[in-house]
């Protein structure tokens, strides 16, 4: 579930002014404690802008690349057309400081030829 910035205001306050404990309290509300000290860290670092929504400008979706990995991809595809998309990938991911399935690597040639 996604909370709104006033939700997660009103949570910190909740918390901090129940005589519960933090612990308890967020059982209660069922938040993990790391979700909560997530938000409680940003809002005192900046304050209500702290809690709007973490967006990655390089990442719209959750599942999408980064354009210059899918770069890497169309080149690594292009210098070696011998080589299975599997192969590639293990290749990459061997090579390179991120991860990329066989899978994600075909759809990522796909998008980028």
């Amino acid at each position: 579930m996604r909370f709104t910035t006033s939700e997660k205001l009103e949570i910190i306050r909740l918390v901090e002014q129940s005589d519960l404990g933090v612990k308890l309290t967020l059982n209660q509300l069922y938040i993990p404690k790391s979700t909560f000290y997530d938000w409680y860290g940003r809002y005192q670092e900046k304050g209500f802008d702290g809690l709007q929504p973490q967006v990655d400008p390089e990442r719209k979706q959750w599942n999408q690349i980064p354009e210059h990995e899918r770069e890497e991809v169309v080149k690594e595809a292009l210098e070696q057309p011998e080589k299975s998309p599997r192969e590639l990938a293990f290749h990459i991911t061997d090579t390179r400081e991120w991860f990329i399935s066989e899978s994600v690597f075909t759809a990522s040639l796909k998008a980028g030829i």
